[in-house]
This record gives C-alpha cells, sequence and structure tokens, in this order.
C-alpha cells in the first residue's frame, strides 16, 4: 500500500542565496497509503542549483537482480540527466546512471551514498559563468510520460538535448 511520488526544487534558484541541501526538494518518497507514513525518501539532487524539479514519472516495475531473485523497482528519469532505479519496497538505490554521455554537471552518482558527485565546472555559483551546462533547466527528461515493457524488460522514453550557460546575479 505505498504511493510513490516526487518533490519539486528549492527557491530562489540562485543557489547562493539558500545553504544546505534543502532537505526534503528533489526527493522520491515511498509514504503509506493507509496511514501517510513515509516510508522512505531518497533526494536526487542536494541543493538543486539548476532547477531540476524532480516530480516526473515514476515507473513500476518487477525484474531479477543478479542473483535471479524477482525485485520490486521504481525507477524514474530525472530531469537532472540521471535515471535512477530504487527498491520501491524500502527505497534502497539499486542504480543511477546517465541518460547518456552529454550529462556533465554530475560525473557520476555515488551507489553507497547516493550522493550525486558534482563538475564543480558546471556550477551556478556568484562568480561563476557557467557554460554549456547539460542538461538545461528544462531536462532531458521533463513531463513527457514513459512506459515499460515487462515482455521486453525495456524502457521507452522521451528524452530532451538541451544545455544551457547560466551567470547568476543577485537582486536586492
Amino acid at each position: 500500500h505505498l504511493i510513490y511520488f516526487g518533490t519539486g526544487n528549492p527557491a530562489p534558484w540562485n543557489e547562493t542565496m539558500r545553504p544546505g541541501d534543502n532537505k526534503w526538494t528533489m526527493t522520491i518518497f515511498g509514504r503509506d497509503a493507509d496511514t501517510g507514513e513515509a516510508k522512505f525518501g531518497y533526494q536526487k539532487t542536494p541543493h538543486d542549483e539548476w532547477d531540476y524539479a524532480g516530480v516526473n514519472v515514476m515507473m513500476l516495475s518487477e525484474q531479477k537482480d543478479k542473483d535471479g531473485k524477482a525485485r520490486k523497482l521504481l525507477t524514474h528519469p530525472d530531469r537532472n540527466g540521471i535515471v535512477y532505479t530504487l527498491d520501491r519496497t524500502d527505497g534502497t538505490l539499486v542504480s543511477a546512471n546517465k541518460l547518456d554521455d552529454t550529462v556533465n554537471v554530475f560525473k557520476s552518482v555515488d551507489l553507497k551514498t547516493g550522493q550525486p558527485v558534482r563538475d564543480p565546472e558546471y556550477g551556478t555559483r556568484m562568480d561563476h559563468l557557467a557554460k554549456d551546462i547539460c542538461p538545461s533547466a528544462m531536462g532531458y527528461h521533463n513531463q513527457g510520460h514513459d512506459s515499460y515493457d515487462p515482455k521486453r524488460e525495456l524502457f521507452f522514453m522521451g528524452i530532451n538535448h538541451i544545455c544551457m550557460d547560466w551567470e547568476p546575479f543577485m537582486l536586492p
């Protein structure tokens, strides 16, 4: 009886004005449908500085792990360019892979900690003009719906390939 959903990005977009991880933003939640209790929360982009707002589709599947055991999974292609797969019973991170090699804001995702490894060249800090940030704020995967074919064990996704430049400035 779990319900799965994602939370959006923190604000303001100027990341210098809001320190910390901005906990519970950019998070995949699994909640008990009967009690409302949060069973797990996995934050994909702590301190999101690009406006990736990870509220998009969550696809449920049952697939065999490397030991041949059936596992209940949740797969989420995020605007940040990473496809996350969680064990949907407890929120354990199973995999986190780039949609393709052009994703440059993250070098990888550490599977032990679940934390993305940022590339500072593509950060949005106040003293830095970042060029060719991939993906753009629109994201590599936005609000389109995807599907999973259980017979072929394949996911079908619509993907954007748009990058951006970013020059933050302070407002009064």
